[in-house]
């Protein structure tokens, strides 16, 4: 399999190269393949333009492969997706990003629904639904639900606490 190369490369070449690196790759020259370029670019929208290509799925994070099943689904139309903390373990440019993405997936029609921790997405989002009053047996209740800036205005809950501070800041 070593013998053989497509773009200079042979295969254990491609698979050191990050998903970022591949894509550029793959949209170019002798070793031009865009449907191979168009799935690497779904990788790269939804951060994962670092991952190796190489890399086991099982050294991925559990925000990881949550991003990875997005960017698999991102070229189907329309729908729901519904996301369990898709920040955890991402840089704070990598956060904007998936916000980009986020944004384009709920202005092609698409409705995101996302449970997160991370201020930055809170204060991004269309809607809040807080639950608390606290964590675990404590918690599960409706304890505000609206837009971010109403939160905001009139921090009621622990979270418009953080938040308040996290927007003021």
């Amino acid at each position: 399999m070593l013998e053989h190369r497509l773009g200079g490369c042979d295969i254990s070449q491609v698979l050191q190269m990050s998903v970022e690196r591949a894509r550029e790759f793959f949209s170019e020259g002798e070793a031009r393949v865009p449907a191979a370029a168009r799935i690497l670019g779904r990788l790269c929208e939804v951060g994962l333009g670092y991952v190796g290509l190489g890399q086991p799925m099982s050294t991925l994070s559990g925000g990881e492969l949550q991003r990875v099943k997005l960017a698999a689904h991102m070229a189907e139309p329309g729908g729901v997706y519904v996301l369990d903390e898709p920040t955890n373990g991402l840089h704070p440019a990598d956060v904007e990003q998936l916000l980009a993405l986020l944004d384009r997936l709920v202005d092609s029609g698409t409705s995101v629904v996302v449970v997160e921790h991370h201020l930055a997405v809170m204060a991004h989002a269309d809607h809040l639904i807080d639950l608390g009053p606290g964590a675990g047996h404590g918690g599960g209740r409706v304890v505000f639900q609206g837009s971010p800036a109403q939160l905001v205005a009139q921090p009621s809950t622990l979270t418009g606490e953080y938040l308040a501070e996290y927007v003021r800041a």
